[in-house]
């Protein structure tokens, strides 16, 4: 009887260790809220677009957010939809999220600016792209600014002129579907920059994950002007495991060389439904769990 007594204790104490050690394999290393142009404007209805609607829908998600203990929240741009004095509205509701935010803007964000860096400064943005890095998780993301080269962003820079009438150009010859205004591109020095940081991860076996306001991929009419020299880059490295945006309300989905793209449904949408999610991020994989109209996704890497 002793025996069985010694016997049944070990089982109990072995399958208690293991349960605790799953356990602590399941739980995420990294958990972040997400959310995408929240548009607010203190304006009129316009179709689908309840402007007004959305603050009462970001405090919501702020307090879910909150709810869920995140390490952070992506924005992935348009905070507002046309006027830089509804951003102080946006960001008193933003303001009440317990962990940082990190954003990229949109090409609305840049309505009534005259100034570029007065815009980042409203954001808090480090910079126009930046990175974030996680040395100890082997993760990092990279926050582009598909804006960069545009007909709304303000920039004055002669070179910055001449690409975009270039790559404008370019897409009217090839009559590609993306060539719209409110379109943007990355300069030359932020795609270099890009393939820089890229080569660096590859060699240091470092995950990352690409948030921009933009989307690249599946062909759109809402892509980045130069949504395929992106992609080049982009696909040279497997250490990419996923390319957040935004901008395509509808949302969007698909891989290319084996990269998920996932374009988050925008909040502006609909009058009452939300849309906004809690990601979580594993080793081996990433879980999108939706909010309203944003689809949930499991994202093997």
């Amino acid at each position: 009887m002793k025996s069985f007594t010694i016997i049944f204790f070990l089982f109990i104490s072995a399958t208690f260790t293991i349960s605790i050690a799953q356990t602590k394999i399941s739980e995420p290393i990294l958990k972040m809220g997400l959310i995408a142009d929240i548009q607010y404007g203190d304006c009129a209805t316009n179709g689908s677009r309840f402007y007004r609607n959305s603050i009462n829908k970001l405090r919501e998600a702020v307090k879910d957010i909150n709810d869920n203990n995140v390490h952070f929240t992506v924005n992935l741009g348009d905070f507002t939809d046309r006027n830089l004095a509804d951003l102080d509205v946006v960001m008193a509701e933003l303001g009440m999220l317990n962990a940082n935010m990190y954003s990229v803007t949109g090409n609305h964000d840049y309505v009534g600016a005259k100034d570029n860096q007065v815009l980042y400064n409203k954001l808090f943005l480090p910079s126009d792209y930046y990175s974030l890095g996680f040395p100890r998780l082997g993760i990092q993301f990279l926050f582009l600014n598909s804006n960069d080269i545009s007909s709304y962003s303000n920039v004055l820079d002669v070179d910055k002129q001449v690409e975009l009438e270039t790559i404008k150009a370019k897409l009217k010859a090839e009559n590609r579907k993306n060539n719209y205004s409110w379109n943007g591109a990355l300069s030359k020095e932020q795609l270099n920059w890009l393939d820089n940081k890229l080569k660096l991860a590859h060699d240091e076996n470092v995950r990352v994950v690409i948030c921009m306001h933009h989307p690249l991929y599946p062909d759109n009419n809402h892509n980045a002007l130069n949504d395929r020299e992106i992609l080049e880059v982009i696909g040279k490295y497997d250490c990419v495991k996923a390319v957040l945006s935004g901008h395509n309300h509808a949302g969007n989905f698909a891989y290319y060389k084996g990269i998920p793209f996932i374009t988050v449904e925008g909040m502006i949408e609909t009058e009452a439904d939300n849309a906004y999610g809690i990601v979580e991020i594993f080793k081996d994989k990433m879980v999108v769990k939706g909010r309203g109209r944003v689809t949930s996704r499991k994202i093997d890497f």
